[in-house]
Formats: structure tokens, sequence, C-alpha cells
């Protein structure tokens, strides 16, 4: 009954269109001399193509969704990747992939998988095939008039969001949840196959894509892992990569962590803020900003210089030692108070950051770090690092690594300005 409504509904608005649209504008690229002879004009050719719309209309609804959704069987997305039916099958994956990683409830997983069945099929009714630019439009009324939920029909519109830049984001979380999962299909099938953006020339919008994904994530507090999406949709694609799997996921990593870094020095954030926060890690987009946030408040700190220059210097010395972070640190190797207070003072910093990421307060985690300034100026100053004793020697560079894989889950403070 309500699918009859809804049909009625829609065929009401096309069949009056000519008298509830009483107004209208066209543009002319001539003079014209007798402006009702051309107003007649256009309204003839406005109530053709409303009579059009209206007979494909009544026609598209005379087919079952499933059917339409068949026949993408037939409609080629790209020669290496595929029909679109192939497409509408990686998606509902990626979009069950989605709901887990979001934690999800049930309701959630059958409304994103019935759009994501759905999402494409209105590619090949007469109403979009004739009318291109209602893609999503169609599929939603379509969805409707067929008895789907307001939240699946809403999804099947709304994932071609945003469709430019700045344009309007998904309003719903199924909305946004398919959206993701369609442009990341997209991404992750052009780049198995070599169809990588050139800086002249990106055909399939896959910058547009990415950044849509960044933005929507970013709005909704997704914090799913960005490299294990990637993953998943690169494995979909099976024999069809061309190289390794890892190197592609890499290489899709890449691209997203620079359209991510765009986007926030678009924002205004510091050009060297931007390129340590996102050199480090960009996997958990929302707090990718509340890093750059949260470093970009502590630069504007008085003593922000000498803090960076602290902590530059622990970052250069163990790059030259060639000595990753993470080492084990013995104490009773100390033979200095000042190796004793440093590493107390790291333990005691280290609980307290993990306290605060827990809870998201990036802000005071970094505070913390930053306290250990003191401590680690005299340690430079008291302490020779290199020592001749080979345990000595790297046990003082592993307290320096404790240093600098703290500060690591921020930034990479060597590329800040000083």
């Amino acid at each position: 009954m309500t699918a009859m409504r809804e049909h009625q509904k829609y065929f009401a608005v096309i069949d009056a269109a000519g008298e509830l649209m009483p107004k209208f504008i066209p543009v002319n690229n001539t003079r014209t001399r007798d402006m009702a002879l051309v107003a007649t004009g256009h309204e003839r050719v406005l109530r053709a193509r409303l009579s059009d719309a209206k007979f494909f209309y009544n026609a598209d609804i005379q087919i079952s969704i499933e059917e339409r959704v068949a026949r993408l069987k037939n409609v080629l997305f790209q020669a290496k990747l595929g029909s679109m039916y192939a497409k509408i099958k990686r998606i509902g994956g990626l979009a069950e992939f989605l709901v887990e990683a979001t934690h999800g409830d049930a309701r959630l997983k059958t409304d994103l998988v019935r759009a994501a069945r759905q999402c494409k099929s209105d590619l090949v009714s007469q109403v979009v095939v004739e009318f291109p630019k209602l893609q999503g439009v169609m599929g939603r009324v379509y969805a409707t008039v067929a008895g789907e939920n307001r939240e699946v029909a809403a999804a099947i519109e709304e994932h071609y969001r945003p469709t430019r830049s700045g344009g309007a984001l998904p309003g719903t979380i199924t909305g946004s949840l398919l959206s993701i999962a369609d442009k990341m299909d997209s991404i992750c099938g052009c780049f198995s196959v070599g169809l990588v953006p050139t800086g002249a020339a990106d055909p399939y919008a896959l910058r547009r894509q990415g950044i849509g994904i960044i933005q929507i994530m970013l709005s909704n507090d997704f914090s799913f892992s960005l490299r294990s999406l990637i993953k998943f949709g690169i494995e979909q694609f099976d024999d069809k990569v061309e190289g390794s799997e890892a190197g592609v996921t890499e290489q899709i990593y890449a691209f997203l962590q620079r359209r991510i870094a765009g986007l926030l020095v678009e924002e205004g954030f510091s050009k060297d803020v931007v390129a340590a926060v996102t050199s480090v890690s960009v996997d958990h987009i929302p707090n990718v900003w509340k890093r750059v946030q949260a470093f970009e408040k502590l630069k504007g700190a008085a003593n922000f210089e000498p803090l960076a220059i602290a902590f530059k210097r622990v970052a250069n010395i163990m790059k030259k030692s060639g000595q990753a972070a993470g080492d084990r640190v013995d104490p009773r190797l100390f033979e200095d108070a000042a190796e004793k207070d440093l590493f107390n003072a790291v333990s005691k910093v280290k609980q307290q950051v993990d306290t605060s990421l827990t809870t998201g307060s990036f802000d005071t985690a970094l505070i913390k770090i930053a306290s250990l300034r003191g401590a680690v100026d005299e340690f430079f100053d008291e302490v020779l690092v290199m020592a001749d004793d080979e345990k000595i020697r790297n046990n003082r560079l592993a307290l320096l690594g404790s240093i600098a894989g703290l500060f690591g889950l921020f930034a990479d403070s060597t590329k800040i300005s000083t």
C-alpha cells in the first residue's frame, strides 16, 4: 500500500509538472524581439521533456529492481575491472567490512547490504539513460516505490556524494558508509590495474573520490583503520592486481596521505606541522586532525623553539646511530644521576600519555611529552651518549629511543621548522 502511494505521488508530480512549474528561467545566446514567442517555444520544449520523463518513469516502474540489478552484468565499469554487477558485489563486501569496523548493529548491516546491491541499478533505467544527472535520485525514487525503507532509499542517492568540491556529504550513516565503500572500490580497482592519476590526468576522478572518503570519515568521526580498509579493498580484486597487494596498498595509502595533507594546509594549518604529523601516520583520520590541532597549539607557545630543538636532537642522534626506538632500557647500567632522572621522568610521562590517548586528550598528552624538555636538556649536559662501552652506549640510545617513541606518536620532530 505504501509503495502504491509513493508511485502515485511521483506520477502526480510528473503528470502535473506543467502546472506545478508556472515559472522557469531560460537562457538564450541571441537577442529576441518577441519574448512571448520565445516563452511559448521554451514551454513547448519543457512540456515535451516532462512528457518523455513521465513515459520513461512509467516504463521503469514496470521492471523490478532485481531485474535491473541483473542487467548491470551487461554494463561495463572498466575494461580491466569488469561489469557494474561485479562492482556492486565488491561494494557489498566492503559495506559488510565497514559495519564491523564501525561496530554497527544488525539493522545497519541489513540496510547497508540492501542499499549496496541496488545502488547502481538505476543506471539501466530509461529515465537515467535519458537524464544522466538523475542517477542516484531515481535510484532513491525507485527503491521507495518498491517498498524499501527510508534509510536504504536515502543511502542509494547519497552514496554519490560529495559530487563536487565543497559539495554536500551524505546525511545518513548508511549513506556515508556506502559512499566510502563505492569510492574505495573505485580507487583500489584503478590502482590495482595501473590506472594511477598523474599530474595531467585523473580520468576516473580518483582524487575527488579520495577527498570525499576523507571528508566523510572526518565528519562522522569514523576512526577505523584506513590501511585495513584499503587492504580489504585490494584483496577483493584478487588476480586482477598488477604487482603485490602490499605494494598497491602502500601506494593508495600514500595517495590518500597526500590528500589529507592538502586538506589540512587548505584549512590553514602550518605546512611543517602538517608534514610532521602526516608523515607519522594517517591511519585514523579524525585523530590526524586532533594531532595537528594539538601540535599547532603547542607550536604557538613561547618556549616551543627550544623544545623542538631538544626533540630534534634526540631524533637526529637516533637516526645517525641506526638504532630503532623500542629497545629495552636497563636501569642497572646507569652511571649518571641524569640518566636515572630522565628514565623516571619518561616512565611517568608514558603512563600519563597512555591515559590521555585512551580518552582522546591529545592536547594533554602532548603537553606531558613537552614536560620532558628539562630532563632531556640535563641529560645532554651531563651525559655522553656515545660512550666507549658498547652496553652503556646502547642503553643510553635506548633511553633516547623511548623519548623518540613517545614524540613519534604525534609527529616527526625533524620536519618541524625552528
